[in-house]
């Protein structure tokens, strides 16, 4: 820093102060520290200064996948919101695995991080203990947990479910089946499995058609994999829901392999929203939860309990409306 200010030609406190956001230094003076600072090949060291101000500038974030574009794009908007405050995103990858989860708590909260933000609202009894004594805003998004650790940005994923099931029962079908992965892992596929199965014994149809293949998340194999056992086991089913639209384009190729016309002879419903979804042939039937709107509003929910000068002005509990986009693969 010292070498920055000799060739910048002004002070170490004014060199600080030059390259951090949002501080008093004038244009000129800025731009002249950023240029010897780049000829240089300096990097401020925000560890050391987050010694001294207590501040880390970081905001952390978990996801349960990484090649999931809900999640993808969750984070995107978490990203794009925060842009502008002073705060970077770090993110750890759970792989459905509350242990994973809590040990990666465990080292974000070592390195002390403005905010944290988590998937989902289940947590192991460990890692929901550190979240709460952490003392920095902690939000749980992707759903609405009963008992919120702090703040919820989310919508839930069992009415979610209801949604596509009085959707199908609409058009008229009553053999109906479910496609999901491990419920213990996915406690959001779980709750839309329970939603779905919910509404639908409510409407009169009591028989339950459920396959679990494999891990969450659920990959296209799987889906296809599931629908093949699904129709060996239940042959006249005439409409499934997946837990995701990758299983549910999985799904559809397995019944058409087989020989099945889609919606004519199965219709079949999806969650998420994917571009794979909007391509497929037919066009698959979706529920579309606004994941990037889900971060941007996340990032909001920080900026507004950190910014100074008062109490926080947004709600507690933000929920992202979504709704069911109908396509050719469930429509008569």
């Amino acid at each position: 820093m010292s070498d920055v200010a000799r060739v910048a030609g002004v002070s170490v406190m004014t060199v600080s102060r030059a390259l951090k956001p949002q501080t008093p230094v004038s244009e000129s003076t800025r731009a002249r520290i950023e240029a010897a600072a780049e000829e240089l090949g300096y990097v401020l060291n925000s560890t050391a200064a987050g010694l001294s101000s207590r501040h880390s500038g970081f905001v952390a974030m978990t996801v349960p996948s990484l090649n999931n574009s809900n999640f993808s794009d969750t984070a995107r908007g978490l990203t794009e919101g925060l842009r502008g405050s002073g705060f970077e995103l770090l993110l750890g990858y759970t792989n459905y695995d509350m242990a994973e989860e809590e040990r990666l708590i465990a080292a974000f909260l070592r390195r002390s991080p403005e905010a944290i933000v988590v998937t989902g609202g289940a947590h192991s009894a460990r890692c929901r203990s550190l979240l709460k004594a952490s003392g920095v805003p902690v939000i749980e998004t992707w759903d609405l947990p009963a008992d919120p650790i702090d703040k919820v940005v989310g919508f839930s994923n069992a009415e979610a479910g209801r949604l596509m099931a009085h959707h199908l029962h609409s058009q008229g079908h009553r053999k109906f089946g479910f496609i999901g992965g491990d419920g213990m892992r996915d406690t959001r596929g779980a709750d839309r499995r329970r939603g779905f199965l919910a509404a639908l014994h409510e409407l009169g149809v009591t028989e339950d058609r459920v396959l679990s293949e494999g891990d969450p998340p659920l990959s296209m194999g799987e889906g296809a994999a599931a629908m093949t056992k699904l129709l060996d086991r239940w042959p006249d089913t005439k409409a499934v829901m997946c837990v995701s639209d990758l299983s549910a384009f999985g799904a559809m190729s397995a019944a058409q392999r087989c020989g099945l016309s889609v919606p004519a002879d199965i219709a079949i419903g999806g969650f998420g929203a994917y571009d794979i979804a909007k391509y497929a042939l037919p066009d698959i039937t979706t529920l579309d939860m606004s994941a990037e709107d889900i971060g941007r509003k996340s990032a909001e929910m920080i900026v507004d309990a950190l910014s100074k000068g008062g109490p926080a002005s947004l709600p507690d509990r933000i929920e992202i409306p979504y709704k069911l986009i109908v396509r050719g693969s469930t429509a008569a």
